[in-house]
């Protein structure tokens, strides 16, 4: 099914009401229109170009990552940027981090996991035109080693408008509630390193959100989502913040990236 995000949706000018908050408990995201504005959008969106052509070094923790076609040699890309599947750990950049920072997404982020809060993870996503680029149906839990779950949440922000035909979010309303799904490789022939799919999904309960610039979903991270190939001539872009109460336990044992984490103030 393809939708609006109006169904599930609330202003970003007013804060999480207790409407929002039940309808994110029970469906597993909300999204806030407009909550960033274009100024913000611009700067995002410029240091990415920086950081993805190489233009501007990486600082410390970052990850440059090319799309497994352009590594293994099946597409050569128009430009280095073309050959960016996304950036990760976004932490010490400090145009980026203000995502992480934004105060009415801080606020409705509160709304749902508490006051103090951390980010666990971070990501700008390029989805460049002319690669497949899809991400399978996933949970973001599958990562993480932090618990409880519900005191999680991502924040996901279209920085271009987001269509079904570049690849949009697909969600499974209420799929959170299922708990942690077994998770293996999907069966394609061009997967990035690192992505994962959920097993036992219905298919069918799919609804693909389309967003405008500015949007932003917040969702649990056991909520089932993906998205898929970008078959516009343009680049599908984004940029999303994991945040979690400092409450949350990470479980020992050894981990195959130490974590980059910042305490919000």
């Amino acid at each position: 099914m393809l939708h609006s995000p109006r169904a599930w949706s609330y202003s970003a000018a007013v804060r999480v009401t207790s409407e929002a908050a039940a309808s994110y408990q029970r469906e597993g995201f909300l999204v806030l229109r407009e909550l960033f504005d274009g100024e913000a959008l611009l700067q995002f969106e410029s240091r990415l170009v920086e950081l993805a052509s190489g233009r501007l070094p990486a600082p410390e923790h970052m990850i440059v990552m090319q799309d497994v076609m352009v590594v293994r040699g099946v597409v050569s890309p128009e430009t280095p940027l073309h050959g960016i599947n996304k950036i990760l750990s976004f932490e010490n950049d400090p145009v980026l981090f203000e995502h992480s920072l934004h105060p009415e997404l801080l606020s409705a982020v509160r709304a749902l996991i508490g006051h103090a809060v951390m980010t666990i993870s971070t990501n700008v996503f390029n989805k460049p035109p002319g690669i497949d680029g899809r991400h399978p149906l996933h949970q973001d839990l599958r990562y993480f080693t932090l618990r409880p779950a519900e005191r999680i949440v991502a924040a996901w922000t279209a920085i271009s408008g987001c269509t079904r035909e570049n690849g949009c979010l697909a969600v499974i309303p209420g799929s959170h509630q299922r708990g942690l799904l077994q998770h293996g490789s999907p069966d394609w022939e061009y997967l990035n390193y690192g992505f994962f799919s959920a097993e036992g999904v219905d298919l069918e309960a799919r609804v693909h959100l389309e967003m405008e610039p500015g949007d932003t979903i917040l969702f649990h991270p056991l909520l089932v989502h993906g998205s898929g190939r970008n078959r516009s001539p343009d680049f599908r872009r984004a940029i999303s913040t994991h945040f979690a109460s400092v409450d949350c336990v990470r479980s020992s044992g050894p981990h195959k990236r130490e974590p980059v984490v910042r305490r919000v103030p």
